[in-house]
This record gives structure tokens, sequence and C-alpha cells, in this order.
């Protein structure tokens, strides 16, 4: 991912929404949205999948897990023979460690410059980390926006998307508004002007070109190969999840639309932490962009549990 919007807790309807970019060489093998196991086993996952090194830019798990992660752009620390920062989410995603202990293996990995948002919704924790951190952010409910710096750098594409998130939930009446709403801020194609490119440590044409939402370079070889949504809604008591992918040709054409809807995700930090998880539902695709999405009507205005726990104030 090069480009990620996350909201938290912002709208009662949708607690939880993500939109967010995928910026990679087009000819770097990778398969759409669906769920797969990861090479040295654990739990399924359910996100894409880069073909390359066997790692993800966004998952999710059946149990309640869900990683993101975006590149730091710095030529001059990149190393070519550091492992792949894909990796680094479907470690997350396997659980099998504390979340302090998961940082400081993370941290000392050797990996090239990375962010990655890690979410536990069965412990309602919610964490952001970056390797130009001393340590992971416990995040709250808000609005957050990352691309190729620290969390919430003020780079313009970051922050149109977190405008647009936050507008598109404050007015959303359907989910498929909503869905158009960030599909369309996600493919926003508008470059920033000069004086408000961040310094990266390229080229001044390629820090233009890149300052967009949605990337197309000139020759076609690299861009926005999809745009993913994750939209959490609550029904009634509970909560159902959709899952939405668009996959980009070189062209810059949608190629393809894949989505999946899961119920009672993400589960409930009260849960007991041996409660089933909810089932791998089926990954349904299509050839345009039309998101079939419930119309169920707004929740009752109800007192509702963030879905993340409250942090502990140590006492005086």
């Amino acid at each position: 991912m090069c480009l990620i919007g996350l909201a938290i807790d912002q709208s009662r309807r949708f607690p939880l929404v993500i939109a967010a970019n995928r910026d990679e060489y087009f000819a770097r093998a990778s398969a759409r949205l669906g769920w797969w196991t990861p090479d040295g086993g654990g739990p399924a996952i359910l996100g894409g999948r880069d073909l390359a090194a066997g790692g993800t830019w966004l998952g999710l798990t059946a149990a309640g897990r869900l990683a993101m992660l975006t590149n730091v752009r710095d030529p001059s620390r990149a190393d070519p023979q550091a492992p792949s920062r894909g990796l680094i989410v479907p470690q997350w995603l396997a659980g099998q460690e504390a979340t302090d202990r998961f940082w400081a293996r993370t941290m000392l990995s050797g990996h090239n410059g990375f962010n990655l948002i890690a979410a536990d919704f069965r412990r309602g924790e919610c964490f952001w980390g970056s390797s130009l951190s001393a340590g992971p952010k416990r995040l709250e409910r808000g609005v957050f926006g990352v691309s190729n710096a620290l969390l919430d750098s003020p780079w313009p594409k970051t922050n149109r998307l977190k405008a647009s998130l936050a507008q598109s939930l404050s007015g959303a009446e359907s989910l498929d508004g909503l869905v158009s709403d960030l599909f369309a801020a996600l493919a926003d194609r508008s470059l920033a002007d000069d004086a408000e490119l961040p310094s990266t440590g390229v080229p001044l044409d390629v820090e233009r070109r890149l300052s967009s939402a949605f990337i197309r370079t000139p020759d076609s070889s690299y861009g926005t190969r999809c745009s993913t949504l994750v939209i959490s809604e609550r029904v009634g008591r509970g909560l159902v999840t959709h899952v939405l992918e668009r996959s980009f040709s070189a062209a810059g054409t949608v190629s393809l639309l894949r989505q999946t809807t899961l119920k009672n995700w993400p589960p409930r930090y009260t849960d007991a932490p041996d409660a089933p998880p909810v089932t791998e539902t089926e990954v349904t695709e299509s050839a345009g962009d039309e998101a079939s999405g419930s119309e169920a009507p707004p929740a009752k205005r109800t007192r509702v549990r963030s879905l993340l726990k409250p942090a502990v104030t140590p006492r005086r």
C-alpha cells in the first residue's frame, strides 16, 4: 500500500472504514482479493497477495486481526537484500506473539522503511508503528492517514483522502453511496503544487508524479494496482464488514471488482478468547465496478460500544 485512510468510530453506522491504494510495478506478480494460507502455515488471510515474496499489503483474519502496510520512500537507505516488507503483515496476522514482542522483533528484522497499522479487535487494540519511530503508537477513535512517510504527515494526497473520508462518513446515507464516494477519492489524479511537495530523495518530476492518490507513470510500468475498501456496518445489533477491491490494468482502466462480506466481524473485544470466529465467505468477482451492498436502515440511536478497548490510565 502507498496510501491509507482509516476511520475508527467516526460513524455510528460505519464504525470502521479503510480506503487504501496499492502502488506497485505491474511486472510484479500479484493475486487479487481472496482467502489464502501463508506458505509457513497459520490462519487463512483475506486479502491480495504478492506472488513474488508471498506476503501482502493488507489482510485480515476471521479471528479478528487486521494489518496494512506502506513503504517509507527513502532511496538513500534502500537495501535490495532486505527481507520483503510484505511478510510483516502475515506475521502479525498469525497472532503468535504478544504485541510488544512482535514490534520489537519486527523493528530488528532489517526491513527497508515501512509503516504498519495493526489491529487485534478481540483485544480491542489498534497500533501504528514505523521503522522511523521509536515504538508503536496506540490509535484511539479518529481519522488517520498514512502514505510513504509518518502517520498523518501532511502530504497533500494524505490530507485530501482524510478530508474525503471524514466528509463521506458525515453524509453517508447508504453503503453504496459511501463505496462510490471512497472509490472516487482513491481515483483522484490531482497533482500537488510544487510548493506542497515533500522531499523524499527522488527527482522533482517523480515527486510530482507520485503526489496524486491514483498513480500511473508515463510508460505505464508503475502505478496504482488496486484500490481496497473495508467498511464495517452496524446492522441490527451486529456488525457486517464489506471488503471490496478494484484492480486496474496498466492502462489505468478498471479490470475487475472483487468483494466479500463478513458477518459478525470485527469481533467485540468483550468476546471470550475461545469464541468461534466468523467463517470464510466466498469472494465474488465482476467485470464492472458495480458494488452490491446492503441497504439496511441506519441503526437506532442507542448507545454503542467502541471497537477499541479504552486505554487504561495509570493511577497517580
